[in-house]
């Protein structure tokens, strides 16, 4: 468990002092400074609490707090501060969201006392959101890996763009990334309940009828409408029910909670990582299909636009195989439709074969037969 501490202050006298005083009862490290202090945050982070002066040089202890509390969410925040006035106090609380606030001089003991109780209360917030995270991702591959089997082509689908989803993240260097990686997979659960035959109309560019139409534009609502009262999923519910709106549709960002523009951010990821992934099913190529979206640029944020731009196209490694179906396994991803005997479409190109869709295939192969051989593609790990 994390157990380091970082002190920022612009008396070095002070750092040496707290260096002599307490290197025997905790791991810390010294900054002289806001700048070095953040330079070693980057660094050496991330630290279980961070003790800042309140007078620095450029930067106050409250800017440099909510500084590190965008860089570092989890991190406990103190103040030790000589500036003990009630109104730096109520900054410091409301926009630091300090921890502690300390005055100077504070004895040993003080400090000891104040930095355990940062420690513990550190503690508490990793355990329960790793418990709570890795609760609420076995519930979410439960849910991915049912819609794999109910509608595979959606799940093909939102197994694409998690894809896109991901690189937009990774490039925006969004905090919080998973929640939009998160709405990307389960962006079709609502398609449960459409009809097998529905996506493969929607990406053949299949004329639908009133009611299908309808039915399919529902498709979000209902993912919404299936997750909304999950416990940590409701912002994310909100993403997946706002994936078909347009950019130009959304109200200005200052008039947003932050909250609105998370759900905003979400939505618009969607949207553009969903349009991009039909018109590559389509039989479009990236430069093709970018072409076609940059026509359309009041339906997207102008951002997204651009990351999505930088996507790479090659394969990486990976080699593609022709096998039989007793040779499938687990991580590969098929390269062409995977059917059975009877016609029933049992995975769609490009979806990953996990578990459950294995032990699928088997009973299929087993008691029907499937379509043989079977074109895959053999990720870098398992190639060669």
């Amino acid at each position: 468990m994390n157990q380091k501490i970082l002190f920022v202050d612009d008396d070095p006298n002070l750092l040496a002092a707290l260096k002599r005083g307490l290197r025997k009862q905790f791991e810390f490290d010294v900054a002289l400074g806001p700048e070095q202090g953040l330079s070693i945050l980057d660094e050496n982070g991330p630290f279980a609490v961070v003790v800042a002066d309140m007078r620095m040089p450029g930067m106050n202890g409250v800017q440099f707090l909510a500084e590190v509390k965008t860089r570092s969410p989890d991190t406990v925040r103190m103040m030790l501060t000589g500036n003990a006035d009630l109104q730096t106090a109520i900054t410091a609380v409301n926009e630091g969201n300090i921890f502690r606030f300390l005055t100077k001089p504070s004895s040993q003991e003080v400090l000891a006392v104040a930095l355990n109780a940062g420690l513990t209360q550190y503690r508490l917030v990793t355990a329960e959101k790793e418990l709570l995270e890795k609760t609420l991702m076995g519930s979410i591959k439960v849910l991915t890996e049912m819609l794999s089997m109910a509608n595979p082509m959606a799940f093909s689908r939102s197994a694409r763009i998690r894809n896109y989803v991901r690189h937009i993240g990774m490039m925006m260097k969004l905090p919080n990334w998973w929640q939009y990686e998160v709405a990307a997979l389960l962006s079709q659960i609502g398609c449960v309940t459409l009809p097998p035959d529905m996506l493969d109309k929607f990406f053949a560019r299949m004329p639908f009828s009133a009611e299908d139409a309808e039915m399919f534009a529902n498709h979000p609502k209902v993912g919404q409408n299936l997750l909304v009262n999950i416990p940590r999923l409701g912002p994310i519910a909100k993403m997946i029910g706002s994936q078909q709106k347009s950019f130009h549709s959304y109200p200005p960002i200052i008039e947003m909670t932050e909250e609105e523009r998370t759900v905003a951010l979400g939505g618009q990821i969607l949207r553009i990582a969903l349009d991009f992934d039909q018109l590559i099913v389509s039989g479009k190529d990236h430069l093709e299909a970018l072409r076609i979206l940059r026509t359309r640029r009041d339906n997207y944020n102008p951002d997204l636009l651009g990351v999505l731009e930088t996507l790479p196209v090659s394969r990486g490694g990976q080699s593609v195989k022709v096998i039989k179906a007793k040779e499938l396994r687990i991580s590969m991803i098929a390269d062409q439709d995977i059917e059975a005997l009877n016609g029933l479409l049992l995975v769609p190109k490009g979806q990953e074969i996990t578990y459950p869709v294995l032990e699928r295939l088997r009973n299929f192969a087993q008691r029907i037969g499937l379509v043989e051989p079977i074109r895959v593609i053999i990720p870098p790990s398992r190639g060669g």
